[in-house]
């Protein structure tokens, strides 16, 4: 009779609640873990400023996901434990908490996925690029990562509850901004970039011939997208294709 007794205690349960929740957080941990790590996720977003960061503090972005599924599990676990203790016996606050607790686990994921996906995203963007010699598409990976961050923010604000319907109006003045300066300040590589498909289409020119743009005569070694490159004894002379249109090219023949 008094182990019933004990057993209906509310302290009893909670404490029962609580060591559950504990246990079942770390297996739920270590088996996401070991799903992310079978997934590929490792290998996804190795090299990224994320990943470093975490690995510089002893963990990865794995380890990080996982931990925080766990966390979750633990926060519930408490909060449960604490109901049924009855430490706290105001349902409106229980009602909030209840609703709280999982908008702020998908806000804290949602940034973690923006993150990663931010620094991936300039990396791609960066190695796509990197061939391109304009001083203008430097500026490309940053941009790219920062509109994803800034998404990201307003999806992980609107998780929790805060307004932002400023933020998405402000979204949109950044979008109408980045179209509007684009067409100002890339206005020479979007130039380039048409003249190149041009070039390519009708290739005026090929690898080989020599010829002469502007004051730089040379054989040509490589047409791309946006530049041409023409070498001429130990140098090399990249030009944009804008100012083979500009500049216009004389092909020599020998």
């Amino acid at each position: 009779m008094d182990w019933q007794i004990l057993i209906d205690e509310p302290a009893v349960i909670a404490a029962a609640v609580l060591a559950l929740g504990i246990v079942v957080g770390y297996l739920v941990g270590r088996l996401n873990e070991e799903l992310l790590t079978a997934s590929g996720v490792p290998e996804t977003v190795e090299g990224t400023p994320f990943e470093r960061t975490a690995q510089s503090i002893g963990t990865s972005t794995v380890g990080i996901v996982a931990r925080l599924s766990s966390w979750f599990i633990y926060g519930i676990a408490v909060l449960t434990a604490i109901h049924i203790a009855q430490l706290l016996d105001t349902d409106a606050f229980w009602l909030r908490v209840t609703e709280f607790i999982p908008q702020v686990f998908i806000a804290v994921l949602v940034l973690i996925i923006g993150f990663i996906v931010a620094d991936k995203a300039e990396l791609v963007v960066g190695e796509y690029l990197r061939g391109v010699k304009l001083p203008e598409v430097s500026v490309l990976p940053k941009l790219v990562k920062y509109t994803v961050l800034y998404v990201t923010f307003i999806i992980a604000l609107g998780q929790i509850g805060v307004h932002v319907v400023a933020l998405l109006i402000l979204l949109t003045v950044y979008a109408l901004g980045i179209v509007f300066v684009g067409t100002v300040a890339f206005k020479d590589f979007l130039v380039s970039s048409a003249a190149g498909i041009y070039l390519l289409l009708n290739q005026p020119y090929g690898i080989g011939d020599r010829v002469r743009i502007g004051e730089q005569t040379g054989i040509v070694q490589e047409v791309d997208l946006f530049v041409t490159k023409i070498e001429d004894d130990s140098e090399e002379y990249i030009v944009p294709n804008r100012k083979v249109f500009e500049d216009g090219i004389i092909r020599i023949r020998e």
